[in-house]
């Protein structure tokens, strides 16, 4: 069947493995007789601006092709409408992908994916206007996110690195305020997450467990630990075996309010905003081609 979509692709993803996925990509899309808009954005804001001007213009699906930072754009676009997402998974996290089941390391199995056009309803958070569709991070890891930020050396992951051993020093449990559905809880933490889904960081499952169709939001409270126990705890992510750890908590909740002073948010690896944040589950917002 013939459909047209538009393909929007950071280039620099991945270290320039966006360029390549694309060019597996590409035929197989052509070749199933699909009219197909490739669309490069000089940077965020043209990018956004080039696929909003598509999805206007009535294309039948938006299909990103980068990594978890292209997706969130993707999703301020697309996020509450009845137009499809498709995900050529080609960043260094790909958590989104991960997380409704594309095949990360395998164009053609992707792109298969989108040519099977199986559209799956999913959930999305949302803070005022603004959507992400894995974990919102609002503790140690945002701090070193916010660091990493600033730094101008050295590129790539030894940046977020040298980050963590810098906040490492000097980190301390911080003091939250959490609105759950009503329900107030004052609480010392290393961190507060607000999931969506599972996982965050290229496959870090910090909320293990958590479902992209239950309507509900993960709330996990790592509480106060030793700098070595977080150390030993950090590997635990990768698995989900943190969750037995005695200072993991969690909460499920429809809407949450998180406020810890000086701690800047961070959802889908994307810095969102300044505490305190109310984020609330939007059930079936997603159309997502998996």
């Amino acid at each position: 069947m013939t459909r047209e979509i538009a393909l929007l692709t950071n280039p620099t993803a991945g270290k320039g493995r966006a360029s390549r996925v694309r060019s597996v990509s590409l035929p197989l899309l052509h070749g199933a007789g699909w009219r197909v808009r490739p669309l490069e954005g000089r940077d965020a804001d043209e990018a956004s601006d080039l696929a909003r001007a598509a999805v206007a213009d009535g294309v039948e699906a938006l299909v990103v092709c980068g990594g978890d930072g292209l997706v969130h754009l993707a999703l301020q676009l697309v996020g509450g409408t009845d137009v499809p997402l498709g995900i050529l998974p080609a960043g260094t996290g790909n958590d989104v992908a991960r997380s409704v089941g594309i095949p990360l390391r395998d164009p053609a199995a992707a792109a298969a994916r989108l040519l099977a056009w199986q559209p799956r309803r999913i959930d999305l958070a949302r803070s005022g206007d603004r959507w992400f569709a894995t974990v919102l991070a609002a503790g140690f890891d945002a701090v070193v996110n916010e660091r990493a930020n600033k730094m101008t050396w050295p590129r790539g992951q030894m940046r977020y690195n040298l980050a963590t051993l810098a906040e490492l020093r000097t980190f301390l449990p911080l003091r939250y305020e959490l609105d759950l559905d009503g329900e107030q809880k004052q609480l010392e933490a290393m961190l507060v997450a607000v999931g969506n889904g599972p996982s965050f960081g290229g496959g870090l499952r910090i909320a293990d467990g958590a479902s992209l169709d239950d309507g509900l939001l993960d709330v996990v409270v790592i509480g106060p630990m030793s700098k070595p126990e977080l150390v030993r705890t950090y590997p635990k992510l990768f698995k989900g075996t943190h969750v037995h750890h005695p200072q993991f908590a969690r909460h499920r909740a429809r809407k949450v309010t998180v406020a810890c002073p000086g701690i800047v948010g961070y959802a889908d690896g994307e810095r969102y905003g300044a505490l305190p944040l109310t984020v609330e589950s939007v059930p079936h917002a997603l159309q997502v081609l998996a």
